[in-house]
């Protein structure tokens, strides 16, 4: 369940109450302006990279004329204007519809845009690979021409230039083709995908849980391709009802539900210098999970994370992709989960990088090539969130973090670098205030920096290695012409604090109403995920959903409760074995503290959120603590047997080795509690958190007489896409809302 926070479209927005605004004032944001052409968020670049020798960089842009349209841009480094690389509607000016596969595995990658949604550079730089509607187009560096490789009925998914830019391989037809760029021609890896056998494409498990997109990896020097092989029999059938607007489609879907069998995942390497294919040994135990696949710098040796099925245990296997032998050179236990990571990096000179929470916080650590360590290479009470780079000649890593003078600080993240060789405090490399991603290019020399905070936009640059911006590759000035500029004036700076709850520290975030007034009060909207995530609560660049709900009069407050965010391991760890317990006692902390500020209307809170979140409003409209007066619930979980195995067993074991658990999250025997009104909100062709989860409380809710309000939506899957659907999606919100906590709620008239 990667993280979808509040809703499919959060950041995009909801229509103010007509009680609310003057229509007639143009610093008033509207759901219509919301969702026109340009984007209120300006000219965001997305996917930005640095070409492998830095001269170069690539980015993703919306279309001007249509913000769900992207094209691939490109700017010199060294001075120019950013030229577009490939014209989308250009090439593909009529766009199809795309195969299950794609869609599915855009789903899993939450990738709602069309046009050019994913890139590759060749490690020399000389290519860029971008799959656009179905087919293979590569751009050439050098004069900027653009080949089409494929022009086939049947989508190619997962395309990737080789490590040396000999060749494009991509899946089609759940078999692994590669094409040779010299020859112009196109050679089959694999014959037999077919039916329930799938080869080099990432599992169902491990593209929704795993945060692992593909199923093949070429071994640098190109004679290998180490590739996955996955038989679906052993998945139950869970069919599916997939109800669109013009009719219905029974979908025998198979899905892994927690304490049911998994796909059995076998790892191959093919040799293309004798064509033959030998199977890894994983072991004796075929219950396991396919974590991580990289090679070392040299091709020589194929390292495979393998997960157990409790995920209690990580072992890191080396393998020898000429035999498939491999033996344990590292291994990672934990008593709760072992989390998995991509802070896996195999130096040049046979030793790697691998991270670890054993300290309680996930760290770097030197091994030595036979998989033992050297020694930890950062360290301190905060968590790593990222290895960025490692520039070898200097020894120097970069990795990204929360942190300020060696201990957490959540609301930010900046860029550090720190020694390799010895020990040492991490130097910060970006400026402390707001929120840095950067990607470093492979000199060590320069990145690419995006940052935002509350009062800037999201923008990215280039810059020196320490720090001075070399040049704008998206300014995004908020300035006259920028069009949020007219709403600007309105939008409230948020205010940050934090909250005490067994030990740990709780962050929370809060925006009030233009014009605020602390000696009025206001009703509060109680933004929620509250599942393992990223967290919510950070100095960036505030949505215009909140904007919008502030502009209807409403504080809008958000929490991050104990297992949100990248913290330390004891935080996170809060909810084993029983969600939706510990995050719902620190919702109620909120609750509490909301209700101690004057200018808070104790009977005027409701709580929103989608997903994780959704399954959290339920509980939290059912807890008498918290004294919700609405919740609107949004693809809600609502029995984790329902769900699938990694996710659901990573923190609560199986429904048979912890019915305990299961049966204190299942929110039925809770429904006659609810404080409040509900509206429930599914999209009803969800392949992910099944329709079923929503159908089950509404016929619950009907036995009982218990009164509700729902909004399904034909089609949809866990996220609700585009811009009519997404409008109507919030209007039903806000005059929800309205009804129920704001101008037209009955308290509101008292």
């Amino acid at each position: 369940m990667r993280n979808l926070l509040l809703a499919s479209a959060l950041s995009l927005i909801v229509v103010v109450p007509a009680a609310a605004q003057d229509a007639t004032d143009p610093s008033i944001l509207t759901v219509e302006r919301v969702f026109a052409n340009p984007s209120l968020a300006g000219p965001v670049a997305r996917g930005v990279s640095l070409s492998p020798d830095g001269e170069l960089v690539a980015f993703l842009r919306s279309r001007e004329d249509d913000v769900n349209v992207q094209d691939l841009w490109a700017m010199p480094t060294g001075g120019g204007a950013p030229f577009k690389l490939i014209d989308a509607r250009a090439l593909v000016p009529d766009a199809g519809e795309l195969s299950e596969a794609e869609i599915a595995r855009r789903e899993r990658m939450r990738i709602s845009a069309r046009g050019v949604v994913e890139y590759s550079w060749d490690e020399q730089g000389r290519y860029i690979l971008a799959p656009l509607e179905g087919d293979v187009f590569l751009a050439e560096r050098e004069g900027g021409a653009v080949r089409r490789l494929t022009e086939t009925e049947a989508d190619e998914i997962d395309a990737k230039v080789s490590p040396r830019g000999n060749y494009v391989s991509w899946v089609r037809d759940q078999d692994l083709v590669v094409y040779d760029l010299a020859a112009g021609a196109e050679q089959a890896v694999t014959t037999d995908g077919d039916g329930l056998i799938t080869w080099a494409t990432a599992e169902f498990i491990a593209q929704e849980e795993m945060d692992r997109d593909t199923g093949y990896w070429w071994s640098p020097d190109e004679r290998f391709i180490a590739l996955q092989r996955t038989d679906e029999s052993t998945v139950d059938v869970i069919p599916r009802l997939d109800i669109s607007g013009g009719g219905a489609t029974v979908v025998e879907q198979r899905y892994p539900r927690a304490g049911r069998p998994n796909a059995v995942v076998d790892l191959y390497v093919h040799d293309r210098t004798t064509g033959q294919r030998i199977k890894v040994d994983l072991g004796a135990n075929a219950d396991v999970y396919l974590a991580r696949v990289n090679w070392s710098a040299d091709g020589k040796t194929l390292y495979v994370q393998r997960q157990s099925r409790d995920q209690k245990t990580l072992d890191l296997i080396a393998v020898d992709p000429t035999t498939g032998q491999g033996r344990v050179i590292a291994t990672q236990t934990s008593e709760a989960w072992v989390p998995l990571t991509h802070d896996f990096k195999a130096l040049a000179d046979g030793t790697f990088i691998w991270s670890s929470e054993e300290s309680g916080w996930k760290h770097l650590y030197l091994h030595r090539a036979d998989g033992r360590r050297i020694r930890a290479i950062t360290s301190g009470d905060y968590a790593v969130t990222g290895l960025n780079a490692v520039d070898e000649r200097t020894g120097t890593v970069f990795f990204t973090a929360s942190m300020r003078d060696g201990k957490e600080y959540p609301i930010e993240q900046q860029l550090f670098s720190v020694s390799l060789r010895r020990p040492g405090r991490p130097a910060e490399i970006t400026p402390r205030g707001g929120w840095w991603s950067a990607s470093v290019n492979r000199t060590g020399t320069a990145y690419v920096g995006n940052y935002q905070d509350e009062d800037t936009p999201p923008q990215s640059a280039l810059y020196s290695i320490d720090g001075q911006r070399l040049a704008w590759i998206e300014e995004n000035r908020l300035d006259e012409t920028h069009p949020f500029w007219p709403y600007n004036a309105r939008q409230r700076d948020p205010e940050f604090g934090t909250l005490q709850s067994h030990g740990e520290t709780l962050h929370w975030q809060m925006s009030t109403p233009p014009g605020f007034d602390p000696s009025k009060r206001y009703p509060v909207v109680m933004q929620v995920y509250g599942g393992p995530s990223g967290g919510g609560v950070k100095r960036g660049w505030p949505s215009a959903t909140t904007q919008l709900l502030t502009e209807a009069g409403y504080v809008v407050f958000r929490l991050d409760n104990r297992g949100e965010g990248y913290r330390s391991a004891r935080f996170k760890q809060a909810l084993h074995l029983k969600m939706g317990q510990p995050e719902i006692e620190d919702q109620v902390l909120a609750a509490d503290y909301l209700r101690s500020l004057p200018f808070i209307d104790d009977d005027r809170i409701a709580a929103m959120g989608w997903s994780y979140g959704g399954f959290m409003t339920l509980h939290m409209l059912t807890e008498p603590k918290m004294g919700l007066a609405a919740a609107i619930s949004g693809a809600p979980v609502t029995d984790w047997s329902l769900y699938d195995t990694h996710y659901t067993e990573r923190f609560m074991s199986t429904p048979q080795a912890n019915p305990e658990g299961y049966a204190a999250s299942d929110i039925l025997d809770q429904l006659p509690l609810m404080t409040g009104r509900l509206l429930l909100m599914h999209g009803m062709a969800d392949d992910n958190v099944i329709f079923e989860n929503t159908t089950r409380v509404l016929n619950a809710l009907q036995e009982k007489s218990l009164p509700f309000e729902t909004m399904l939506y034909p089609g949809q899957r866990h996220g609700i896409r585009g811009n009519e659907r997404g409008l109507h999606q919030w209007r039903t919100y806000l005059d929800f809302l309205d009804r129920t906590i704001g101008s037209r709620s009955p308290a509101a008239q008292d």
